[in-house]
């Protein structure tokens, strides 16, 4: 069972516009200045997330010793938890998602259970960008014949994905011919920084 967090201590607070925030301020461990800025972005949600049940103290004294765990030859992997604030997928990797939350939902409805009940953990943009293919060009109408194909093409995946969009919810679909999953992402999606009213202020749920 989930339990407190046993870094509520490095909490800190900030204001912004009278509005007080809470973060945990990893800066006071002393291996972190031999971390790789990579390593960093997991520490701090390893940190942030640790309730000694999906995530232990262990897991982030294991990422903190990665410098001197990395020095030694052995065998045994480092399995680290890593709970992302947000998700971003595309086509190939974004369909195979949304058909395994169907398939749980499936068989949750047979056990007797609420198939609703099974939703992304967390904020997850699909971005439909990798089945444009280029028949025509070189005319005015290029752009709306290639869409036209496209659409005509992927009619089935295309329908599984809007009922996917109105289906499961901390999920956003951004449908075909909206631009790249990169520029989409950048320019309309990605946020810098997350809140979640969720924790308590001793960092449990």
């Amino acid at each position: 069972m989930a339990g407190p967090n046993p870094f509520q201590n490095l909490q800190k607070e900030l204001t912004v516009n009278g509005e007080c925030f809470r973060y945990f301020d990893i800066s006071s461990f002393e291996e972190l200045a031999e971390l790789p800025y990579s390593i960093r972005v997991l520490l701090e949600s390893a940190v942030r997330n640790c309730d000694n049940f999906q995530v232990l103290e262990k897991d982030v004294r294991g990422i903190l010793s990665w410098k001197s765990t990395k020095s030694i030859k052995t065998d045994v992997e480092l399995e680290i938890p890593f709970k992302p604030a947000r998700v971003i997928l595309q086509d190939f990797t974004g369909v195979p998602a949304v058909v395994d939350f169907a398939a749980m939902r499936d068989a949750v409805l047979k056990l007797g259970g609420d198939p609703d009940k099974i939703n992304p953990i967390c904020p997850s943009d699909l971005v439909i960008d990798h089945s444009v293919q280029v028949d025509f060009a070189r005319t005015p109408d290029a752009l709306n014949k290639n869409q036209d194909l496209e659409f005509e093409r992927n009619k089935e995946r295309f329908t599984f994905l809007k009922w996917g969009a109105k289906a499961f919810n901390n999920m956003l679909i951004i449908p075909p011919g909206s631009g790249i999953v990169h520029q989409v992402n950048l320019e309309y999606l990605a946020r810098v920084v997350f809140q979640d009213d969720t924790k308590s202020k001793d960092g449990s749920k």
